[in-house]
């Protein structure tokens, strides 16, 4: 054998070897699924996923986050990442995406189909609230009855379905046809084709400075009652962020005929703790159980626990008020727009109840 040939065959064995490490690594590194999950992600999993990302809503409020725990601290340190459109195709990987269902039928608190999940220290009535009728009617009229916006407009979604995100992931995007302006798109054609007249107001309340965002979300609310005092309902549509262990992500989803939804939360705040200003809290809430019934109703699992805090999130402005989270980072944005689409759905119905 000549000096070539025994080159070229240790060569050739070399790259095998490469790629057989290759393969083994992206395996044990990459996947998520399967037996991949250690028992300790799973531990860390359950405490993330039973908490909302309640730090990015209370910034500009000076209130506590009775939600926030240790294992959810990507919740804060996503909202500093660039603004940029995320993918997941290419960078260095940071951790897995884990796919999550949160059953609402374990939740502490429970009357019929309503689940609520109850961090404010306060006594619930479920039955009487969901018994209890609200105190404004809707009006199939020209005249705006619902406002949908956003206080965090540019938070977004992974644009490719993986089980795994790289650093050239964002959870913030400026793009319309990406970010929580696409949420709101489909969810106010949804009303809107159901003859409930709503507006849907774009505004970017945490671009360019995230800090301050409830502060100035509540002058555009506030503006637009001012202009159309006909609005009964504010919808503040956001994204939640939920982690587990120091760098891996976790999508909430559900299957719905067929087809993967992102799950979605009603978020209340309440009269309690720091909060103070908020006598009409409960008529809110009452609004949020009838809409997790409809939910319930309708498209069984697609909603969480209602969860009600000791914050305000601008939702003393009206007797109507809701923030529904749509899903976490990790989920796509097809799974998002999947739910806003039967979120609009369940509104319109309600809303059409109470004409």
């Amino acid at each position: 054998m000549n000096n070539g040939s025994a080159i070229a065959r240790l060569t050739g064995v070399f790259t095998v070897c490469l790629l057989l490490l290759g393969y083994n690594v992206y395996g044990g590194l990459f996947k998520s699924t399967g037996g991949g999950i250690a028992a300790a992600d799973t531990l860390s999993l359950s405490s993330a996923a039973e908490s909302t990302a309640t730090e990015e809503k209370t910034e500009s409020l000076g209130e506590s986050t009775p939600e926030s725990t240790a294992g959810n601290a990507s919740s804060a340190e996503s909202r500093a990442e660039e603004q940029s459109v995320p993918t997941a195709a290419s960078g260095t990987v940071k951790g897995k995406i884990i796919s999550n269902y949160i059953s609402p039928y374990k939740a502490a608190s429970s009357y019929g189909n309503i689940y609520l999940k109850n961090s404010s220290g306060l006594n619930i009535d479920l039955k009487q609230l969901a018994e209890s009728p609200l105190k404004f009617k809707i009006e199939k009229s020209e005249a705006p009855q619902v406002l949908i916006m956003h206080t965090h407009t540019t938070e977004t979604y992974m644009t490719e379905n993986t089980d795994y995100y790289t650093d050239a992931f964002s959870s913030r995007t400026r793009d319309k046809a990406k970010n929580m302006v696409s949420i709101g798109d489909i969810v106010a054609t949804k009303l809107n084709a159901a003859g409930i007249k709503t507006l849907h107001d774009a505004t970017e309340h945490d671009y360019p400075q995230y800090t301050g965002s409830y502060t100035r979300a509540s002058k555009t609310i506030n503006g637009y009652l001012k202009k159309y005092p006909s609005i009964k309902v504010v919808l503040d549509l956001h994204r939640d962020a939920v982690s587990s262990g120091e760098s891996d992500k976790v999508k909430l989803v559900t299957e719905i005929n067929g087809k993967k939804a992102a799950q979605v939360m009603l978020v209340m705040g309440s009269q309690s703790g720091k909060t103070t200003n908020f006598p009409n809290w409960q008529e809110n809430l009452k609004l949020a159980v009838k809409l997790q019934q409809t939910l319930e109703t309708k498209f069984p699992t697609l909603a969480r626990p209602i969860s009600l805090t000791s914050s305000n999130y601008n939702e003393s402005l009206t007797t109507g008020s809701l923030l529904i989270e749509f899903g976490t980072d990790a989920n796509t944005l097809e799974e998002a727009q999947y739910s806003a689409d039967m979120v609009g759905q369940a509104l319109a119905e309600l809303m059409n109840a109470l004409t």
